[in-house]
């Protein structure tokens, strides 16, 4: 084998390591980053549990939480919502192993979960409203409307970027990059899990005693 040969393969073999290592720096950077973005949204929930915890006893004379609140129903919401955050977690275990057939499904029975939880949750408002207790009607009602409208609102987005993360995974299959952002998708789901169970605690199965 001639040097030229053997410097054009050593040159060849560098420029893909530092290519990979650039891949795994970019995905890390990624995590990172989502991370920092998370620690914001905690002090945005925060600031509604805490909005919540001032005003859920103002309720104008009107109802309180335990004459609206139907905990068997808000159970077989948070079951939904529970168990996705698990079929996400067999998603990711497929990404690892690139199994690309695996992480489509498993995307979409998360998907399916989640959309069963926010249209349970769309049915709930829509009840409230309809019999008179919308969130005009007390300090209450508002600040529940905005704390449970808001975990509704991030669990719809996490849908739609679901939605586009399987139509990547279909294109273009289960390269770093991808699985960087599947990884940032799990974290800001498993976050959604995390807050509803605090809100399910906090607004539910206390408001209903």
């Amino acid at each position: 084998m001639s040097t030229l040969t053997i410097t054009a393969n050593l040159q060849t073999n560098h420029s893909h390591t530092e290519v990979s290592h650039d891949d795994h720096n970019a995905g890390n950077n990624t995590v990172f980053g989502f991370w920092l973005y998370l620690m914001t949204d905690c002090l945005l929930f925060a600031s509604f549990f805490a909005t919540y915890a001032v005003l859920f006893k103002n309720t104008a004379g009107g109802v309180s939480g335990k004459d609206i609140f139907e905990l068997n129903f808000v159970a077989i919401e948070t079951a939904a919502l529970l168990v996705s955050s698990l079929t996400f977690g067999f998603a990711m275990l497929a990404a690892q192993t690139q199994k690309k057939s695996q992480v489509l499904f498993w995307l979409a029975v998360t998907f399916c979960l989640g959309a069963v939880f926010i249209g349970m949750e769309l049915y709930e408002f829509t009840h409230l409203i309809e019999h008179g207790h919308g969130p005009q009607q007390s300090a209450f009602l508002s600040s529940f409307f905005a704390l449970v409208g808001l975990h509704g609102l991030h669990v719809t987005s996490g849908l739609v970027w679901m939605l586009i993360m399987m139509g990547e995974v279909s294109k273009r299959g289960l390269g770093k990059p991808t699985v960087a952002r599947l990884s940032c998708l799990s974290l800001f789901w498993h976050f959604l899990d995390i807050v509803w169970i605090c809100v399910f605690t906090l607004v539910y199965l206390l408001g209903a005693m």
